[in-house]
């Protein structure tokens, strides 16, 4: 695979800081550029993150003394010198939406960890296990553009990388009804106990748009291409309910499904245990070997123990058994910073480079 330039707009932000630890040894992808807000930029990395740095390995040796460009005002210099960039900006909605099309227009692709284009009818929002042919929407995404090789690709939101992954491959049985359960670890608010400590000894039961986008997203990731849009599926019909719990890392979900053709649960194991993707396929760096792990223990997954499965990104499961008010009942556990932020970024950008949208 050819080498690749990139850059990472909101690079001092807890997400921004997870790509630069998971690119600072990539094969594929040389970081070129890291930029920030307008009272970041013209510091080095080291001084404007060093004190906030919030993860558990050091700073990258070589990003530290990286001069950090304004994200806003420096779009067209930043262009120049990558082949595409991922974006983790903490804006509101309408000013990243603004700002991830004009770097698109600047002809500069952007993988997306941000929420505001997750609905743009020809933006693909990828897992890339799962709905790996969405990405074939950006050549109807340049022509509204008007770009060559500018386009927004975005990742879905982090709770449901939990459990739809689990959901996915029976869906051949008539997936009907869905209840799912999320609790949800401090880092996906960008906190962690030290500067949140109100979540110690605490649990919070809202999670701001949240459930709206654990109930509606999954729809989009099984919808199809209709011409120049993704369509929505219309099943299964999906209800949910989102906590913060005092965790540091790792989204865990309860999962109620009702099928239009019961399954066993021997079939249901077999289905985890044999689910493959595009990524397994083409061996991308960043993919999990076994992307669905199933645990026999009662007591198992755990956030703590299980969280950094073939890091990070793979989806745990357990506790599979049947329910007096659904068919089945299930936990899954996904870290949510790495397969459900930046890892799912990085991935779903391998998956770009593999199929050539960023030549």
């Amino acid at each position: 695979m050819k080498q690749y330039n990139v850059g990472i707009i909101g690079a001092t932000g807890m997400v921004g800081q997870r790509f630069a630890t998971l690119l600072e040894n990539h094969p594929w992808f040389n970081v070129k550029v890291l930029a920030a807000s307008p009272r970041s930029a013209g510091q080095t990395y080291e001084q404007a993150a060093g004190s906030r740095w919030k993860m558990a390995v050091p700073m990258p040796e070589a990003m530290k003394n990286m001069i950090l460009l304004d994200a806003t005002s420096d779009i067209e210099k930043i262009a120049q010198q990558v082949d595409f960039c991922f974006c983790a900006v903490d804006m509101k909605k309408d000013e990243i939406k603004a700002l991830e099309e004009a770097y698109a227009k600047a002809e500069c692709p952007i993988v997306s960890n941000n929420s505001a284009h997750r609905f743009t009818p020809d933006v693909p929002m990828v897992v890339p296990e799962i709905n790996p042919d969405h990405i074939e929407i950006i050549k109807a995404q340049r022509e509204r553009l008007g770009t060559k090789r500018g386009f927004i690709a975005v990742k879905s939101n982090c709770s449901i990388q939990s459990y739809v992954p689990a959901l996915h491959p029976l869906r051949k049985f008539g997936l009907k009804n869905v209840l799912a359960c999320t609790y949800q670890a401090i880092s996906g608010a960008g906190k962690n106990f030290e500067t949140w400590p109100e979540m110690v000894d605490n649990l919070i039961p809202f999670i701001g748009g949240e459930e709206e986008k654990s109930e509606q997203e999954p729809l989009k990731v099984w919808g199809e291409i209709k011409g120049n849009e993704i369509v929505k599926a219309s099943t299964p019909s999906i209800t949910t309910q989102c906590l913060r719990v005092p965790v540091s890392d790792g989204h865990t979900a309860a999962v109620f499904v009702s099928f239009e053709n019961k399954p066993s649960k021997e079939e249901i194991l077999q289905l985890w245990a044999d689910f493959k993707g595009v990524p397994q396929e083409l061996e991308l760096p960043s993919a999990p070997k076994q992307f669905i792990h199933y645990f026999e223990e009662d007591n198992r997954p755990q956030a703590k123990l299980d969280r950094n499965l073939e890091g990070g990104m793979a989806v745990s499961t357990g506790r599979l058994r049947e329910d007096t008010q659904y068919d089945y009942k299930f936990v899954c556990l996904s870290h949510n910073t790495l397969r459900g932020a930046a890892g799912g970024g990085v991935l779903l950008a391998e998956l770009l480079a593999a199929k050539g949208y960023f030549d």
